[in-house]
């Protein structure tokens, strides 16, 4: 009896453990990621599923507790406790928003202490220890104190360079994950077809084409080969879709476009990155002919997932759930808005509390079902375990305090705002100017503001981190030059403009740097609404901030503000030399300083070496080569103006066509085009070209292929970028330019919605700019293709 006994005892004791070990089959490293997601899913909570869902803001979530030490806040425990959640959004963000300064934010090392505090302690004190999702912004640099900060998206785009785009967003990876984050919103692949729209400095530019090149190599510099080698982070492109065409260049107001644009144009970016792998997604604001973007089911599912196989996890943006009840009115309450979002493909909730505070409410009514719930905390889930935070999730803190910002980083920087950089003017070859000049005259706002060369999306910056154009100037010249600088005006306010002492100290020097434009800095008296967007402020009677751009400073006109003009004037009126730089976050009109400056270019926001770059292409260090993203119009009223329209009719009081057109840039050397050869073969058209240096110095040039379908079913671009390649070319060199054109280069959605290459006549354009085509000829397709399986029916 008593063996008998001891047997059932051994025996319960062997059920038991084996029950606790199938219980902890989601922390089995080598079972397969889709069981441990099964596993894990089959032992929580409704509470704690929809915990995974919500990522609020996290800024708020850690205490500094001393030069050296960080702990979890009281918020967070309490957050913690009442609900585990799935990650936590901004949480080393510093701005005027989250009021996070150099005093009282956290430096590299001090941050990944302080999110290895929260890891630990979600790990430890929570029922199942799943590791939380640290997202943060990472544009142009991770925007955290301390990290480095490249330039803005239309500089990233002027450069027409996925390699170096490749190179500073692996930069930009190993920053941020260095500090224990793993998810960086970016890049933007808003098409920037409306340049009112405040956030045109975040875009790539207006091509869809360029836009998907440039995305894909930023995607793949965040994801990297291995997400579990610590150097990489999940990428989320943003914002889907159709965001960049607001009507009235309002932010967030509707796009107002057709079905075969938003897929030709304003999707195809979305469609690559998700091709190549990217992981996570971001909704937007707006609505698209009057469905909200966030509870677009079509889209998130039908699309995204059915038709483009994507397998990640998408995000709303900073309350756009909530929108769709507030803003678009199609809900009657956050509730039902939340369960539309979830029903849409919305996995997670940034911001948390349209998700935390309604879906269980929504579940019990019968809006959603658990299976909704279920597939999107497994699309989470599956990441984190993919990601390894189940085995290890801890970041070691000195590799950040050594690694950010490191020297290796300032440098990609620099080479991007000098690729980024545009050349628009050069009469009589004033540029490149000689070291050894007598004296220069650096004058403008923006000569010497470290802010407002930085853009928006920005943490707060040591002096001595930020390189500004007079900064350049004066480590650029001999010694015995002598380097006079005067402000002239602000950007916005003409309380504070001198522009007499700017035209003294310019009377007195060889030659005139003027640096104008806009800004993006955000500053402590501006007052910000529930998503970060900054508000417009109305009071006169305060000194106007310079900020006429970012997130929610859209604009009704292009024109410089304040007395940046009259600066201008005054300064052309002294008949010496004068270059204009632009340091801005759209295009800004260029009319009067297309005429009077002898040289002008466009940096847009150059970031933190920004000073250095333009200094090395003044003094001959550098090259330019710099193509625009975008099209410079000549006013507002010929808007749009984007290139593939192609050339309109001329207005009564104006002209139709931009002062500057999109792709184009000069160089100090000259490049010819020859031999253009177009061969069509079984799957595709190969053609090349062959360019060569007959200038005085090496350079790059940026050859562009461009295409026209003659004839076709439905409406197409006359002129529509196809591909690009940079390449840099010795004096009096020659280089053979090769391109493959496939058959999805040259389909169309025809008016069954189905994406088909047509057969007929086909014009190939090569040039050095949309409005430069050096190369013509034509080929014919013969039979028809098949529709693709991506065809929208």
């Amino acid at each position: 009896m008593k063996k008998q006994v001891t047997f059932i005892v051994v025996l319960c004791f062997c059920v038991v453990t084996q029950l606790s070990m199938a219980q902890q089959r989601y922390k089995d490293s080598s079972a397969p990621v889709e069981e441990r997601v099964k596993d894990l899913l089959s032992l929580m909570t409704t509470e704690e599923k929809i915990g995974q869902l919500c990522f609020p803001t996290g800024w708020e979530m850690y205490t500094k507790t001393g030069e050296y030490s960080v702990t979890p806040s009281d918020l967070f425990r309490e957050r913690m406790q009442a609900m585990p959640l799935g990650g936590f959004w901004a949480t080393l963000r510093a701005d005027p928003w989250t009021r996070k300064t150099l005093q009282t934010g956290l430096n590299p090392r001090l941050a990944a202490n302080a999110l290895n505090e929260l890891q630990k302690y979600t790990v430890e004190h929570t029922r199942l220890g799943i590791p939380l999702f640290f997202a943060e912004e990472c544009m142009h640099g991770h925007m955290a104190i301390g990290t480095t900060v490249f330039p803005t998206g239309l500089g990233q785009g002027s450069t027409w360079n996925p390699g170096l785009i490749r190179q500073m967003a692996e930069a930009i990876a190993l920053e941020t994950r260095l500090q224990g984050a793993h998810i960086g919103y970016g890049p933007i692949l808003d098409l920037a077809r409306e340049p009112r729209w405040s956030r045109v400095e975040e875009t790539f530019g207006e091509d869809p084409v360029l836009t998907a090149k440039l995305g894909i190599s930023f995607v793949q510099g965040l994801q990297g080969n291995d997400i579990r080698d610590g150097r990489h982070i999940y990428s989320t492109p943003k914002h889907f879709a159709a965001y960049g065409v607001p009507l009235g260049g309002h932010n967030g107001q509707q796009a107002h476009i057709g079905m075969r644009e938003l897929f030709s144009d304003h999707l195809l970016p979305f469609k690559k990155v998700t091709a190549a792998g990217v992981k996570t997604l971001m909704t937007s604001y707006n609505a698209i002919d009057g469905i909200p973007a966030t509870a677009h089911r079509f889209l998130l599912k039908d699309v995204l997932r059915d038709q483009w196989s994507f397998d990640g996890f998408v995000f709303s943006d900073l309350g756009s759930i909530e929108g769709i009840a507030g803003t678009h009115r199609v809900a009657p309450d956050i509730k039902h808005a939340a369960a539309m979002a979830l029903q849409a493909g919305v996995d997670a909730d940034l911001g948390g509390n349209a998700y935390g505070r309604n879906l269980a409410r929504a579940l019990e009514e019968g809006l959603v079902t658990m299976q909704d719930i279920d597939d999107a905390v497994a699309n989470i889930l599956r990441l984190k375990f993919e990601m390894g935070l189940f085995e290890d999730p801890y970041v070691d803190p000195a590799q950040a305090s050594r690694l950010v910002r490191s020297e290796t980083h300032k440098q990609i920087a620099r080479e991007v705002a000098r690729q980024g950089t545009v050349l628009l003017k050069n009469s009589d070859g004033l540029l490149p100017l000689p070291k050894e000049i007598g004296s220069i005259a650096v004058i403008g706002p923006n000569a010497d503001n470290i802010y407002n060369q930085l853009g928006d999306y920005t943490a707060p910056q040591e002096r001595s981190n930020i390189v500004t154009v007079l900064d350049g100037v004066r480590q650029a010249v001999s010694p015995r030059t002598v380097v006079r600088y005067a402000k002239g005006c602000a950007i916005r306010d003409t309380t504070q403009s001198d522009i007499e002492e700017a035209v003294q100290i310019a009377r007195r020097s060889d030659v005139i740097l003027l640096v104008v434009g806009g800004s993006s800095a955000r500053d402590f008296k501006t007052e910000y609404i529930e998503t970060g967007a900054a508000t417009v402020g109305n009071n006169r009677d305060e000194i106007l901030p310079d900020m006429e751009s970012g997130e929610g400073y859209d604009r009704s006109s292009l024109n410089l503000l304040g007395d940046q003009e009259k600066l201008l004037d005054a300064l052309a009126d002294t008949g010496k030399p004068l270059i204009v730089v632009y340091i801005q976050g759209r295009p800004l009109n260029m009319n009067n300083a297309s005429v009077k400056a002898d040289a002008l270019l466009t940096a847009w926001y150059p970031g933190q070496e920004g000073g250095h770059a333009i200094a090395d292409i003044l003094f001959g260090d550098y090259n330019p080569a710099g193509r625009l993203p975008v099209s410079v119009p000549r006013s507002v009223g010929q808007l749009p103006v984007y290139y593939s329209l192609g050339r309109q009719a001329d207005y009564v009081d104006g002209g139709s066509s931009p002062l500057y057109a999109f792709g184009y840039g000069l160089s100090y050397t000259d490049f010819r085009y020859d031999n253009l050869s177009v061969k069509v073969e079984q799957d595709h058209v190969r053609v090349s070209c062959t360019v060569t240096n007959t200038g005085g110095i090496d350079g790059d040039e940026v050859v562009q292929l461009y295409v026209r379908d003659n004839v076709s079913s439905v409406v197409t671009p006359p002129i529509q970028l196809k591909d690009f390649q940079r390449i840099h070319i010795r004096k009096d060199e020659s280089k053979n330019v090769e391109f493959t054109l496939t058959h999805d280069d040259l389909a169309l959605y025809n008016i069954y919605m189905q994406r088909i290459t047509e057969p007929g006549e086909f014009t190939v354009m090569i040039g050095a700019a949309s409005s430069d085509i050096r190369l013509r000829d034509s080929f014919l397709i013969e039979e028809w293709i098949s529709p693709a399986r991506n065809s929208v029916r």
